[in-house]
């Protein structure tokens, strides 16, 4: 499952330590997916009043305080020990309806999308508000779900340059190379007539219609990346591509830097992104950082903070 470092402008547990998470992340994640399988093939589920890494609530909420009045809130934060009682990481209790492995799995990483969406909107100081529609966003859960672990994904993030919001679509970087995403994606079989316009002519059952030419999209994305790599001296290919997973595109003076993955062509290239198997390198996780440094966030301080402040 592909890792969420930014949602929308919310604040991202990416954002405090790129270098940790994705590597705890993979970590957590094998190990609860052992736990959850062999308390499934055992039938033990329902003796199990919860199957998580994690400390239970009230413990958390204890451990919490005493940490607190040891180490700075830099060091609470490294610690990933959340006071919140909401939802539990990694807390798995509904899989008792599943019947065979592969519906485990699906459950599995419908409780990871969760998972992915707390840590895209929250740290242990401050949250955001998270869009509800996000738990059920197709696209989403498309590229979260499918693409592996390695495999870093900005979705929907919103830049800050120069003071103004510059609002993107989906951006995915691999251990080599980096893609800008801008889609087209209506009516079931629509085609596209692409060019260099403004607008592009869509058509769908013997009507025509224009859309927005979405290269504007993928080039201000490619342009963003572009001035943010040389800025940190990131070294990574950018590509960039229209896609439309239901629709056919024709654009016959499509510029060479790029790729056009609609019906005919996107699960090709979408299959060569699932079976990446380099592991996550350096100039990657350089990459996502440089992104995220000029990523605008919203967010608001936990109570639970400023509760425990009144008390000191």
């Amino acid at each position: 499952m592909a890792q969420l470092i930014k949602l929308q402008d919310y604040i991202s547990r990416y954002e405090t330590d790129l270098s940790r998470y994705p590597s705890q992340y993979v970590r957590l994640k094998k190990q609860q997916w052992e736990k959850v399988k062999e308390a499934w093939e055992s039938g033990s589920f329902h003796n199990e009043r919860e199957i998580s890494i994690p400390i239970a609530s009230q413990e958390r909420q204890s451990f919490f305080k005493k940490v607190k009045n040891i180490f700075s809130r830099v060091d609470v934060e490294q610690l990933d020990l959340q006071p919140d009682n909401e939802d539990k990481d990694f807390n798995f209790l509904n899989f008792t309806n599943a019947k065979t492995e592969e519906e485990l799995k699906k459950e599995f990483l419908d409780q990871l999308l969760r998972f992915q969406i707390k840590w895209a909107s929250s740290t242990i100081q401050e949250k955001s508000f998270v869009n509800e529609e996000y738990y059920e966003h197709e696209k989403l859960q498309h590229f979260l779900q499918r693409l592996p672990d390695n495999l870093l994904v900005l979705y929907e993030p919103i830049f800050l340059l120069k003071k103004a919001p510059v609002e993107a679509e989906v951006i995915v970087l691999t251990p080599t190379e980096i893609w800008c995403l801008a889609f087209l994606e209506n009516e079931d079989d629509a085609a596209y007539i692409g060019s260099n316009e403004h607008f592009w002519i869509k058509k769908f059952q013997n009507q025509e219609a224009k859309v927005l030419n979405p290269t504007m999209s993928a080039n201000r994305m490619g342009k963003i990346v572009n001035q943010l790599f040389q800025l940190y001296e990131v070294e990574l290919p950018i590509r960039k591509a229209i896609v439309s997973r239901n629709g056919f595109i024709d654009f016959p003076e499509v510029p060479g830097d790029l790729f056009l993955l609609d019906k005919r062509s996107y699960e090709d290239w979408f299959q060569r992104m699932r079976i990446i198997a380099s592991p996550i390198k350096m100039m990657q996780i350089k990459g996502a950082k440089a992104l995220l440094e000029y990523c605008q966030t919203t967010s608001f301080r936990r109570p639970e903070w400023d509760r425990e402040n009144e008390e000191e």
